[in-house]
């Protein structure tokens, strides 16, 4: 199924562009391993292209750093948030372009460059970098204290969805590298939003939300205005995307695409778990205290050491209360600083379940921190809108040597309901931009054996 494309390299070609589709996003690890070991995408200097409503760009906290080092354990510890990083620190992965839809403002957009390495004190990885996103997690460490240190360039990048009336009346033509397809498929479909870039590369709508997006969605754009011509460098313009990831990805280059199918349609699961009083009750004991906007290398060191205590101490807590959630394990705990609110809470859990899940609980904290995990459910006039952006995207671009995909669906941040018809419709875009396809659909599997189409 592959040939040796020179003797010199050994690089090898696919016949057929693999695409790997998983449920959870960590499992793409294997297949990306995989193509390093056959010598189909470099075992260095990797460069991915990261579409998701999640950076996944956190680090098992407590993991050994040495633990990239063996293959098996490695997997063993890789969950759906934090399966980049390892990868960077074993010296596979140099840069990541995180494209988000606008409503996942996770990480500030724009460059950033950092060291992945080994913590001298603790001997797990942590990042030099000072973004909330990685203080909030305790991550960061001073240059001086990475052992093997690894450059990331991580390049931040909102899509918007395609406005509409570049999607209307505008007659196109498919252009030799796609194959005719049958009238009304959706390959077909998504080669017109192709074949209008030239027409429509920086006409995108404005971050508005759809028609079923709330109105905390709703805040995290500044809403704009603009007329059709305007807009080429523009946040979210197709333009603008293109030419961020043109100054990272040449046109020879071996890149990953990797898509989790919630960069089109999500939902943070935990709303659904938890009441709204809850939550907040949530929002309150797992708040976190940024450092001042120009703080020193000290402040960042002691921001970090508190924000550590913080989690492990409420950690602590809902592990007792694993145990014995009784009325004197629940006093004590309320009585220590900033905890007074978990009696409230966990009366509450017990008011609606007989018997609650605090390690759920727990987890659910974890995402309360600096910001809300994204949630916004698109219309489906969205959703193809933002697939016909990603369309015009990944047609300025080389092709990739591997597409990785995860569904995101039996967690629920990908909705149940629109993932089947969202995957179908992505994978339309790709073959109509790269011809057939080796489809891998390993979330089918059955008997050890993964359904391929």
């Amino acid at each position: 199924m592959e040939k040796i494309m020179n003797s010199q390299t050994s690089k090898r070609l696919y016949t057929e562009l693999p695409v790997w589709i998983v449920e959870d996003h960590h499992d793409v690890v294997r297949h990306i391993y995989r193509a390093i070991a056959s010598r189909h995408i470099p075992m260095k200097n990797i460069k991915m292209v990261h579409l998701d409503s999640h950076p996944d760009l956190l680090i098992p906290v407590n993991m050994p750093a040495d633990t990239v080092y063996d293959k098996e354990a490695l997997f063993s510890e890789l969950s759906i948030e934090n399966w980049v990083m390892p990868m960077v620190y074993a010296g596979h992965v140099s840069h990541v372009m995180w494209l988000h839809p606008y409503w996942a403002q996770q990480i500030k957009e724009g460059e950033h460059r950092m060291c992945v390495g080994r913590d001298s004190s603790t001997t797990t990885i942590r990042v030099t970098s000072t973004d909330d996103y990685f203080l909030s997690d305790g991550l960061y460490v001073p240059q001086d204290q990475l052992e093997n240190p690894k450059p990331l360039q991580l390049c931040v990048v909102q899509v918007n969805p395609m406005e509409r009336e570049c999607m209307q009346g505008e007659e196109t033509t498919v252009p030799a590298v796609k194959r005719p397809r049958a009238q009304g498929t959706v390959a077909e479909e998504a080669a017109a939003s192709g074949n209008e870039a030239s027409a429509c590369s920086d006409r995108l709508q404005p971050p508005g939300g759809s028609r079923t997006s709330s109105s905390a969605d709703r805040s995290l754009a500044t809403p704009r205005t603009h007329s059709p011509q305007c807009g080429k460098d523009e946040a979210g313009s197709t333009a603008k995307a293109v030419a961020s990831l043109h100054s990272a990805i040449e046109e020879d280059d071996s890149f990953i695409l990797d898509i989790d199918l919630d960069f089109f349609s999500c939902k943070n699961p935990f709303k659904e778990m938890y009441t709204q009083e809850e939550y907040t009750i949530l929002q309150g004991l797992y708040s976190f205290q940024k450092p001042s906007e120009n703080a020193d290398e000290d402040e960042l060191v002691d921001c970090v050491e508190r924000r550590v205590r913080q989690l492990e101490d409420l950690e602590t807590a809902f592990a007792d209360l694993v145990e014995d959630d009784g009325e004197e394990t629940l006093r004590r705990w309320a009585d220590n600083p900033g905890m007074k609110s978990i009696a409230r809470l966990v009366q509450s859990l017990r008011n609606r379940m007989e018997s609650p899940d605090y390690e759920m609980v727990h987890q659910a904290g974890l995402t309360c921190d600096y910001s809300e995990l994204p949630h916004h459910v698109s219309s489906e006039e969205e959703i193809q809108r933002l697939v016909q952006a990603v369309g015009l995207i990944l047609r300025a671009l080389p092709k990739p040597t591997l597409v990785t995909m995860s569904r995101s669906s039996l967690d629920e941040y990908c909705p149940a309901d629109q993932v089947d018809s969202i995957q179908e419709r992505v994978l339309g875009v790709l073959e109509s931009l790269y011809g057939s396809l080796a489809v891998h659909r390993e979330y089918a599997t059955t008997a050890g054996s993964p359904a391929t189409s």
